[in-house]
């Protein structure tokens, strides 16, 4: 079950229709448990559904800002999402057909039942924009850096702290 759910059935694209759609709060945090982001403040899109041979062709924008973590220091690193959307929906895909996609092709999917799902054509265009392996910029980085203990002083803190926590310690600091 997608987590954006915003269908448009097959006879309300009629000649051409459009649609914007947005996320609300409960949508944003599931989204955000899917794409494992920190934070999905904005998700929204405007989409364009026209028919086309054999199905429906779907255009239009995906907007969103995000906060994913950083790869290297764990960091918040905002995103913004601005992505142009151009899916063909073909009713009959052909059972175990190979479908020849040309370079200036868009990307073609299959027309489960009487609808296309907007909701999830916007958060699967999200998601694949989204930078796999998002960096903070270097000041950010630096100072992650200056907080980071070298083997020795991470060694040093642990052996401290474990002969804290001993309760036979205290007594052979007393004697």
């Amino acid at each position: 079950m997608s987590e954006f759910v915003r269908l448009l059935t097959l006879d309300e694209v009629g000649a051409g229709v459009e649609r914007r759609i947005a996320a609300n709060a409960e949508e944003r945090a599931a989204l955000a448990a899917r794409f494992d982001l920190r934070a999905l403040d904005r998700l929204e899109a405007a989409l364009t559904a026209a028919p086309a041979p054999g199905g429906v062709r779907v255009t239009g924008r995906v907007e969103g800002d995000a906060v994913q973590a950083c790869v290297t220091s764990g960091e918040d690193v905002p995103a913004r999402i601005d992505e142009p959307v151009e899916l063909l929906f073909l009713h009959d895909l052909g059972q175990g057909e190979e479908i020849e996609l040309h370079e200036g092709d868009c990307d073609v999917l299959p027309i489960e039942g009487r609808s296309i799902d907007l909701g999830e054509v916007a958060a699967q265009t999200f998601g694949l924009a989204l930078d796999p392996y998002p960096h903070a910029d270097a000041e950010v980085l630096a100072a992650a850096r200056r907080r980071l203990l070298s083997e020795e002083e991470a060694a040093e803190r642990e052996a401290a702290e474990k002969a804290q926590a001993n309760p036979f310690a205290a007594l052979k600091r007393n004697s």
